[in-house]
């Protein structure tokens, strides 16, 4: 494996469907189990090799880069300021000058929580000789239409591309996790100075020309773009699905809960898995059941809350509520 192994993080998007947590947080900087995405994702990529990083960036783009430029994750972090959304492979083709000629590279979304076998896919990249090399994932038949669908045949390359199918036209479960291997001739087929995508532009135009191959992840891989999605991200390292480094989980005799370095005070009843950022503000005999308190947000005395995320905000605490995904102010 090439000692100086390089990588892209696409931190670019707005995350419109994670609001309201996006209008103050870039996506890539979610925290899970109080750890930002970017961290998790950076720290898997160093694990693998990577020594040096770049990132497209766009909304809210000066805290991600505030946040890495001199970061203590063992990875030299770079960076351009996209003046306007140029699309997935848009973004990487303005990244182009970052990478050397005839190597290979990665490139992750950020937005993707996952234990992924980087190391094996690069592995299968390199012994097939393709231009491109997809971790694509097995998911409920289901669930195949809130995805790009993949289909292979049987040496794993693909065929053919199906963005987000009616589940009865699906002709796959397989679905695109968002993590490619890359050699650079990748950049023959990504026009300059074009919005231009990935699935819609470029992998057809090279399927026609050459092979793109596939590596299965069998591993945990959880798509956080939603909500619920990332709501459930949280039950399910608490649950043991997806192993990632944590603070301490703290056992109660009613749940789990991590705390950062906020004060928990006596009277406050944990059920089920909560997690209560940084430098939060609890208030006396408050019950918080499969809860997430971000960074700075507080919970008025007495409340009682099933299944939120409770965001920072002037005022008072905002609650994104389960059912609805609207914000409703707790009062």
């Amino acid at each position: 494996m090439k000692k100086n192994l390089k990588a892209m993080v696409m931190a670019a998007g707005m995350g419109s469907r994670l609001e309201p947590i996006t209008l103050m947080i870039p996506k890539p900087l979610i925290p899970v189990m109080n750890r930002p995405l970017m961290d998790i994702i950076l720290s898997q990529l160093h694990s693998v090799g990577v020594e040096e990083v770049i990132s497209n960036t766009y909304y809210l783009a000066n805290q991600i880069i505030d946040r890495y430029k001199n970061n203590k994750l063992g990875v030299k972090f770079n960076y351009i300021k996209e003046t306007e959304l140029s699309g997935t492979a848009g973004g990487v083709k303005q990244c182009q000058f970052f990478f050397d000629k005839d190597e290979d590279f990665i490139v992750m979304s950020g937005d993707i929580l996952t234990t992924a076998d980087i190391k094996k896919g690069i592995e299968i990249h390199k012994k097939s000789g393709a231009v491109a090399t997809i971790g694509v994932k097995e998911i409920p038949h289901e669930y195949v239409s809130h995805f790009g669908v993949v289909v292979t045949d049987d040496n794993g390359y693909i065929t053919e591309f199906q963005e987000k199918p009616a589940i009865d036209e699906a002709k796959s479960n397989l679905i695109n996790t968002g993590i490619y291997i890359f050699n650079y001739k990748i950049f023959d087929y990504i026009p300059e100075n074009e919005f231009c995508d990935f699935a819609k532009n470029v992998f057809p135009k090279l399927l026609k020309e050459s092979s793109i191959n596939t590596f299965n992840v069998t591993e945990y891989w959880n798509d956080i773009g939603t909500i619920s999605q990332y709501k459930q991200s949280i039950q399910d390292v608490f649950n043991g699905i997806c192993k990632i480094e944590h603070d301490k989980i703290i056992e109660t005799n009613l749940g789990n809960y991590i705390a950062g370095n906020s004060k928990i005070p006596a009277t406050v009843r944990f059920v089920g898995n909560s997690v209560v950022g940084n430098n939060c503000k609890l208030g006396e005999y408050i019950k918080l059941d499969n809860c997430i308190v971000l960074d700075n947000a507080e919970v008025k005395t007495g409340s009682e809350l099933t299944d939120c995320v409770i965001i920072p905000s002037i005022a008072n605490s905002k609650v994104i509520n389960k059912s609805t995904n609207k914000e409703n102010v707790t009062v």
